[in-house]
C-alpha cells in the first residue's frame, strides 16, 4: 500500500468513527427529549361578579369560544392574539379543580401547538384582562364567555345546547374579526 493511500484510509476511519460518535450521542439526546414527561398544567377556579370559573396560570380567567366545535378551535390569527390558547406541551398531564364536573384533555390545533380543553371546549385567555380574576372578555360578541367548572358552554345555554360543544352559536362577520 502506498503512503498516500494509508493517509486517507486511516483518514476515512477517524472520520467515520466522528459520525459513528456523533451520530449515537444525538440518538442518546433525542431519546432523553422523547422520554421527558411535560410540566402538568393545574387549572384553578375563581368566584366573581360572574359566578364560578376556571382560572390558568396566575390566577388569570379561562374562557370558551361559542364558534370553537369539539376538541377543535376556530380562533387563529388575530383572534388567537386577542384571545390566547392556554398551550401545553405534548404529554402534558392537566388536571382541576375537585369540583369541575367534566374531563380536561388536550388537542392539536391548526398550527401544531397544543391546547388545552375542557368538556371538550378549547379554552383561551383574553388580552383584554390585566389582572387576575378579571373577567372583562364575558360575554364578548355574545360568543365568548367564562369557563365554568361545570364544563357548560356560555351562561345563558341551555344544559341540552351547552353540553355540546358543536351547538354553539354561528359564526358572524364580528366574530372572525377575531375580536
Amino acid at each position: 500500500m502506498r503512503p498516500n493511500s494509508r493517509l486517507i484510509t486511516v483518514a476515512g476511519l477517524a472520520l467515520t468513527a466522528l459520525l459513528v460518535a456523533t451520530a449515537c450521542s444525538s440518538a442518546a439526546a433525542t431519546s432523553s427529549v422523547a422520554g421527558a414527561t411535560a410540566a402538568p398544567v393545574t387549572i384553578a377556579e375563581a368566584t366573581g361578579s360572574v359566578g364560578v370559573f376556571l382560572t390558568g396560570a396566575n390566577g388569570m380567567t379561562l374562557y370558551t369560544f361559542g364558534n370553537d366545535t369539539a376538541d377543535t378551535s376556530a380562533c387563529a390569527g388575530s383572534c388567537a392574539t386577542n384571545w390566547p390558547p392556554l398551550t401545553a406541551a405534548a404529554g402534558t398531564t392537566v388536571t382541576g379543580p375537585s369540583d369541575a364536573t367534566m374531563a380536561f384533555g388536550t388537542t392539536t390545533r391548526a398550527d401544531g401547538t397544543v391546547q388545552v380543553t375542557y368538556n371538550h371546549h378549547p379554552l383561551y385567555y383574553f388580552g383584554g384582562d390585566s389582572a387576575a380574576g378579571d373577567t372583562k372578555g364575558q360575554g364578548k360578541l355574545g360568543l365568548w364567555f367564562v369557563a365554568s367548572p361545570t364544563g357548560l358552554l356560555g351562561t345563558a345555554a341551555s344544559p341540552s345546547a351547552a353540553a355540546s360543544p358543536s351547538a354553539a352559536a354561528s359564526p358572524s362577520a364580528a366574530a372572525s374579526s377575531g375580536y
